[in-house]
């Protein structure tokens, strides 16, 4: 359990912060935690980002990008499936989003013109939009079957597989077993993905979160820093957190537990935490926001720290 003075500086966020702290951190009873999620939509981030969307459902125009956006300089983060993202992510309910779904269905995506609730050839793209078609009820089942039938031989996915890579990637691989979990959580359907899960998550372990099979050392340079939001970039505490949902949903069924290869990624995370109980912000990713929702780099970041204490919490009730 954490003190109350650290309790007490993460209460002091937004709402979309708020009850996950509630719920994940201090056991409070559903009735709480749900009723401080209620007031997502309706206050701070949640309030302010739906006041950015278009008529037509979109943010900034486009899909992927904002339409006015033409390569030019780093991504921005304004368009329609990354503000899906952060409001799926911080809890608001799909009643908040009435009509969005009928109105994506006629958006077409920048690459190729393909139909939204369809997805793309990006496996990312497509995990997210896994996510928030399952989040809002739109017909997304067939990218379920687009995940199994490109899964790599390592057991892994790559976003670069359209340009021939036959080698998965971290970052591609976690985001789509977010998504297939995703799935599993909210239809019940375990059998269909199961076995793609468990080796994507071997794919994952095998290099203990962080390795080059060849080398043994880290396979990028960010891998160690813990930054929110991270969009679709890959980090340990993003890798673990996803471990410990997927444990959390397994356990109610058939009992199990921290895999004991993720121990130096765990280790990695703990040494972050400063002596105050908070972990810093690890970087800030470029490209234009509707509005920032958490510190700069190296100041003490609550959304961090919720993450990491409730990875740490898990592994070490274990």
């Amino acid at each position: 359990m954490i003190d109350t003075r650290l309790s007490d500086w993460l209460l002091d966020s937004d709402p979309a912060l708020r009850w996950q702290v509630e719920r994940d951190l201090l056991g409070i009873d559903a009735e709480v935690w749900r009723e401080t999620r209620a007031q997502v939509p309706i206050e701070g981030f949640g309030r302010e980002l739906l006041g950015h969307q278009d008529a037509d459902g979109q943010w900034a125009g486009g899909a992927y990008f904002p339409s006015d956006f033409r390569g030019d300089g780093p991504q921005p983060w304004t368009a329609t499936t990354w503000a899906l993202n952060q409001l799926r992510d911080w809890g608001a309910p799909a009643s908040a989003l009435e009509g969005t779904v009928a109105k994506l269905a006629s958006i077409r995506w920048e690459y190729e013109d393909m139909p939204y609730w369809g997805g793309e050839v990006d496996v990312c793209i497509n995990a997210m939009t896994l996510s928030n078609g399952l989040w809002l009820g739109a017909d997304v089942d067939g990218i379920v079957d687009w995940f199994l039938d490109h899964q790599l031989e390592d057991g892994g996915w790559n976003c670069e597989w359209v340009e021939g890579s036959r080698v998965a990637s971290y970052h591609s691989t976690l985001n789509a077993l977010i998504g297939l979990l995703d799935y599993q959580v909210r239809t019940g359907d375990a059998e269909r993905v199961a076995a793609a899960r468990a080796r994507g998550e071997e794919y994952l372990l095998r290099r203990e979160l962080f390795r080059r099979l060849s080398t043994g050392e880290p396979f990028y340079d960010r891998v160690f820093s813990l930054a929110h939001p991270r969009r679709a970039y890959y980090n340990v505490l993003a890798a673990a957190d996803y471990l410990r949902a997927a444990d959390c949903f397994r356990a109610a069924a058939e009992g199990a537990g921290p895999d004991p290869r993720m121990a130096e990624a765990i280790e990695v995370i703990r040494s972050q935490r400063q002596d105050d109980g908070t972990w810093l912000q690890g970087h800030r990713l470029d490209g234009d926001v509707w509005f920032h929702i958490d510190v700069p780099r190296g100041e003490p970041s609550k959304w961090v720290t919720l993450q990491a204490t409730r990875v740490l919490e898990w592994w070490d009730s274990a």
